[in-house]
């Protein structure tokens, strides 16, 4: 969606396609649109989104308490019928028509290795009725998004269904009967953690083993073992570059953190002021490898805009190389001794012999 809006798809084409336009030559996944019909749409109405936080029982977790039924936050900039979705720019106001034909046109003019069919993502304060035609009609999206698809490049479908476990078991059932590339776990996850592991639970089970599962969103340290134990393979999320931006640098887990900061360090701290450690030793990252705490410290504090470059190297080369542990520890058979040595004793035991 924000490609579409900017530069916009032809543009990206005419150049080469988005691995020549980012000069990256691994592999690269492109969204639909559908969370931008959350985000934009009902995201606003409701008050929540990736900052107020998509897990709206999770108490301190929340920029702000979920609203109360029926008050409307901020103006939808999205409006979903059975058709497609009308999108207000946010960029000029401009109108903008986004159809399952017209995402997948877009996407395939991108020209990213992996794209995702066109779907309706829900809020976690949708009731039941609202989450079951929201779900129909990301159904029939699926198949307009089959019959539209005319590249090489593989399609995901999209279970969807909120946390309401009939529902989603009926999605994961119709979708991984249709003849995706592979399977995405999008929509409202419930108002927990606890309840996107259940979610996970009902829906990976009835996806086809043989073929990829994604989860789209999600990317926190302790979600990524989680859902790779319950059976999710690939993970996209903001967290860690946003995180790098507000100065919070991923860490092994660290005693005295508290259940969300252990694996954060708060760069900004004046206990960095003076620390001349690097900000993990055990990283390779370039940050790590050439500058100390103190430093870097020192130019979140200046504003100076290499603050955010070494804090996102960092971050993304920490969860990269913790995502690497994790592949070894299951091949290995070790996913639940790993998963207790970075998330404690009280970590679930399910998917341990995954």
């Amino acid at each position: 969606y924000h490609l579409h809006l900017r530069p916009g798809e032809s543009v990206v084409r005419r150049l080469g396609g988005l691995h020549r336009f980012m000069g990256w030559s691994g592999p690269l996944m492109t969204d639909s649109g559908g969370f931008q019909v959350f985000s934009l749409g009902f995201g606003l109405e409701h008050g929540v989104g990736k900052i107020a936080s998509l897990f709206p029982g999770e108490g301190a977790a929340c920029a702000s308490p979920p609203p109360a039924p029926g008050r409307v936050v901020r103006p939808r900039l999205a409006e979903v019928d059975d058709d497609g979705v009308t999108f207000t720019s946010h960029l000029d106001g401009s109108r903008r028509r986004l159809t399952p034909e017209d995402s997948i046109r877009v996407q395939e003019e991108l020209g990213a290795d992996i794209i995702l069919a066109f779907d309706e993502c829900t809020s976690p304060l949708h009731d039941h009725a609202y989450t079951r035609r929201a779900l129909e009609r990301t159904h029939r999206w699926a198949l307009r998004c089959l019959e539209a698809h005319r590249t090489e490049q593989a399609l995901y479908g999209i279970v969807q269904g909120g946390a309401y476990r009939n529902l989603r078991e009926a999605s994961a059932r119709f979708i991984g009967g249709l003849p995706f590339d592979g399977f995405a776990v999008g929509g409202s996850l419930g108002r927990s953690k606890a309840d996107m592991h259940r979610v996970l639970e009902w829906t990976l089970p009835l996806l086809p083993a043989e073929r990829p599962r994604h989860l789209l969103g999600i990317g926190e340290v302790e979600d990524l073992f989680e859902a790779v134990a319950r059976g999710i393979d690939t993970f996209d999320c903001v967290a860690p570059t946003r995180l790098a931006r507000n100065g919070a640098l991923l860490v092994p887990p660290r005693a005295g953190g508290g259940a969300r900061n252990r694996f954060r360090l708060s760069i900004r701290s004046a206990a960095c002021a003076a620390d001349d450690r690097p900000v993990d030793p055990g990283c390779r990252c370039y940050a790590c490898r050439r500058f100390s705490r103190a430093y870097l410290r020192h130019l979140f504090k200046a504003g100076e805009l290499l603050a955010y470059r070494l804090a996102t190297l960092h971050n993304v080369t920490f969860v990269m190389d913790l995502m690497r542990q994790i592949r070894e520890a299951v091949r290995a058979g070790r996913l639940g001794e790993l998963r207790r040595e970075w998330l404690g004793a009280g970590a679930s035991a399910s998917g341990e012999g995954r």
